[in-house]
């Protein structure tokens, strides 16, 4: 895939400027010429570029002054000078500027392009790591504010019975988890299965009410609305019930309240 770019070409000699910007059209990429280092300021408060062709030599700004001022205002942009009248201070201070090549004239198209690619390929990839970079910040803080929100879910179910081990006992009611098998006033019950789990979280809340939708989300891991939970639990209350009240049309240890939810009496 080509790479894909718009370049400024600086330079006081229309023929050079011209010619390097028929090269790089014919790469594929979006060119715009200015002929001196004021222009080419003044194009670069106007638009965005990718990079810059710059002469070293030119009549109004020396092109290590434009360097100096394009580098403090647009740091991340990729400057190139080039100069007829090449000599050991000027390409070094260019490099201590900020330039990030510095070629001859003339020109040679091969090695323009190849120049040009290279240092947009490598530009597009340092927009994509801070794209990343970016992303990652943000599913980062989204990180936090989960940690954050599980964290006071913690300290809500703090004051909840912890299960130690294989038992959970409350009052006469032992949850042998493992067998997934209910003891009440020592009697051996079993339960369908969906019911223990339905009875395991009215027991770490008891003797505090469970609305509707905690019962349905705890024992059975989904959320719902209000009234399709009341409807799921009153089948499984039922199953309950028919295993440990002695009356279940009089029910005195698992009591509904109403609109609310239900709670499992310890007494």
């Amino acid at each position: 895939m080509a790479v894909q770019g718009h370049i400024l070409i600086v330079d006081d000699e229309a023929a050079l400027r011209h010619t390097l910007a028929r090269i790089l059209q014919r790469a594929g990429l979006e060119v715009t010429t200015a002929g001196s280092g004021q222009e080419a300021l003044d194009y670069l408060r106007r638009q965005p570029f990718d990079l810059v062709y710059l002469d070293i030599r030119m009549p109004d700004m020396s092109g290590l002054k434009a360097l100096q001022i394009i580098h403090a205002q647009y740091q991340e942009l990729p400057v190139v000078l080039f100069t007829a009248q090449p000599d050991l201070s000027s390409a070094v201070e260019a490099i201590r500027e900020g330039a990030v090549d510095y070629l001859l004239k003339p020109l040679q198209p091969k090695v323009v392009i190849e120049r040009t690619q290279a240092i947009l390929a490598r530009g597009e990839k340092e927009r994509r790591k801070r794209e990343i970079q970016a992303q990652i910040d943000t599913l980062q803080t989204e990180l936090k504010g989960l940690e954050a929100e599980a964290a006071d879910t913690h300290e809500a179910a703090a004051s909840l019975p912890e299960v130690s081990g294989r038992y959970l006992t409350r009052g006469k009611f032992t949850l042998d988890l493992h067998a997934r098998r209910l003891t009440f006033d020592q009697r051996i019950i079993d339960l369908p299965p969906t019911a223990f789990d339905y009875l395991l979280v009215l027991a770490r809340h008891a003797p505090n009410v469970v609305d509707y939708q905690t019962l349905v989300a705890e024992a059975q891991g989904y959320q719902t609305e209000a009234r399709e939970a009341q409807e799921i639990v009153k089948w499984h209350v039922h199953h309950i019930r028919q295993a440990i009240e002695p009356n279940a049309h009089k029910p005195g240890l698992l009591i509904n309240v109403r609109g609310a939810g239900y709670r499992l009496v310890l007494d």
